[in-house]
């Protein structure tokens, strides 16, 4: 008979991919869900059913929806970006092992982008303050504030982009990724300046303690990344007579 084998699989080899799959289901079933209830081939019946469920008829739920998931993503990328800026620098190396903090990263973006999704397509539906899908997919073209809600727009996809290229980082090669992944440092500023002055929560104080404080963290980490990778220079000692002649007779 075979001796059984008592190896036992890593908790990461499981729990990486579930939480991979239930991310991108989410994403994705959040874009369904849009383009069903917004169609008019999702049919009257199920839109007034879910209107009615959920109390949607009402001007402050979606309101309050999009606030909520617009902040919430605002702080999962930046999570997503402290974090991805502690790593080259070696902050957490000692606390965290290398692969989980990669694999935190990748899953912070994912699920920030997530609900910067859900910001976006509940504009749709928006009676407050409508958009419609032109306005919410191309830039500066809104009559509401119309350069920095375009700002939140061009940043969304600077984030989109460096996402997928995660996953595109053999066929692109090391340095073109890390090149492409520099760009999510003006989409979180744009994400920034978006919030600020196209947000309806930005006079309150606790929004402007969210976002300057994690803009000057970033601004901080960002400092000490540079700092951190600049190359050492090496300081030539000159020799002295005695250690000269010393070399010479080698």
């Amino acid at each position: 008979m075979k001796a059984q084998s008592n190896q036992s699989y890593p908790l990461d080899a499981l729990i990486k991919p579930t939480a991979s799959i239930l991310v991108v289901g989410a994403i994705f079933s959040i874009m369904l869900f849009a383009i069903a209830f917004a169609s008019p081939l999702g049919g009257a019946t199920f839109a007034q059913k879910v209107t009615a469920l959920f109390g949607m008829d009402t001007t402050q739920l979606w309101w309050y929806v999009t606030r909520a998931s617009g902040l919430t993503g605002y702080f999962l990328i930046w999570l997503s970006m402290a974090w991805g800026l502690a790593i080259p620098s070696k902050i957490v190396q000692p606390l965290v092992e290398g692969t989980f903090t990669y694999d935190f990263h990748e899953h912070l973006s994912l699920l920030g982008l997530g609900f910067i999704l859900l910001h976006i397509s509940v504009l749709l539906f928006d009676k407050f303050l409508p958009f419609n899908i032109v306005q919410l997919l191309f830039p500066f073209v809104d009559s509401y504030r119309p350069f920095w809600v375009g700002l939140g727009i061009l940043s969304f996809y600077t984030f989109l982009v460096v996402t997928v290229t995660f996953y595109l980082r053999s066929q692109i090669g090391m340095k073109a990724f890390r090149a492409i992944h520099v760009f999510s440092l003006f989409g979180y500023l744009g994400a920034t300046l978006h919030g600020l002055f196209a947000g309806t929560d930005s006079s309150l104080p606790v929004t402007m303690i969210l976002y300057g404080g994690t803009f000057l963290s970033i601004v901080f980490l960002t400092v000490y990344w540079l700092v951190m990778r600049r190359p050492e220079k090496k300081v030539e000692v000159p020799l002295r007579p005695a250690q000269y002649r010393h070399l010479q007779r080698r």
